[in-house]
């Protein structure tokens, strides 16, 4: 009687393991690397904002389809692909999703940062109230609320392009850029704010220069940018910190460039 419970109780145990096990990987229904059959509109030959909009359409679509799969197979009780659509769905939610075009490259740098704009005025209190949120933790700058911000930046610049904050509005995004390291970007922005107000009185000419200087080692860009800030934005008083280190950095980089010469 004892050898048959125990019998009785193993064969359970089993049948209990194999069940939490999957019927099927999925492994060999996976769409091959070499399966490069292109689907959509053909636009070869479109410009960069073309390809990005298409882009996003296309990841809208994709997105809905997966969510449309799982209720389709919620719906007729398709165990085995519904796990398969929801771990798609899962591993697109991981996938980086970058903004291709950044709105300082996409205009000129003769505009002029001259009029009084009540809307733009407006869109830059509420990007400066988002950046005041995110450094409001103890313990690290919310980034999600520093990219809003940059959204708010990007629109005053792209919808208002004659307001008298557009230049404002490129400094302080470069300062987020440079936070997150964003070293290039960071330096187009400083650089839109003082070609868009060459009297701006933000250090756009010390930041490019500093970036340049000790992030992208381009020394000789670096030591002539220097020199112009210390004779333009160099002349405000409040400046005298930048104004000393960018005398420092015009003597190391005068020698450095003088011994590679």
């Amino acid at each position: 009687m004892a050898r048959i419970v125990l019998s009785a109780a193993i064969i359970v145990l089993l049948s209990v393991s194999l069940g939490c096990q999957q019927a099927d990987s999925g492994r060999g229904r996976l769409i091959s690397s070499q399966d490069t059959t292109a689907i959509g509109t053909n636009i070869s030959q479109a410009g960069e904002t073309d390809i990005v909009e298409q882009i996003a359409i296309n990841r809208r679509a994709y997105q809905q389809g997966l969510e449309l799969l799982i209720r389709y197979y919620t719906r007729t009780g398709n165990n085995m692909k519904l796990r398969w659509a929801n771990e798609e769905l899962t591993a697109l939610d991981l996938i980086p999703q970058y903004k291709y075009i950044i709105v300082a490259e996409t205009l000129e740098s003769n505009l002029r940062a001259s009029t009084s704009i009540p809307e733009a005025d407006e869109l830059f209190k509420d990007a400066l109230k988002l950046e005041d949120e995110a450094s409001f933790l103890l313990i690290g700058k919310n980034n999600d609320k520093l990219r809003e911000a940059l959204d708010k930046y990007d629109r005053l610049i792209r919808s208002y392009p004659t307001s008298d904050k557009i230049d404002d509005a490129a400094f302080n995004a470069g300062v987020i850029y440079e936070d997150f390291q964003d070293y290039s970007i960071a330096l187009l922005y400083f650089k839109r704010a003082y070609q868009w107000d060459p009297e701006t009185p933000y250090p756009a000419r010390f930041r490019s220069a500093r970036i340049l200087d000790k992030r992208l080692h381009r020394n000789a860009e670096a030591l002539e940018l220097y020199r112009e800030a210390v004779n333009t934005e160099g002349k405000y008083g409040k400046r005298r910190i930048w104004v000393e280190f960018a005398q420092e950095r015009i003597r190391a980089l005068y020698k450095t460039e003088g011994e590679n010469n």
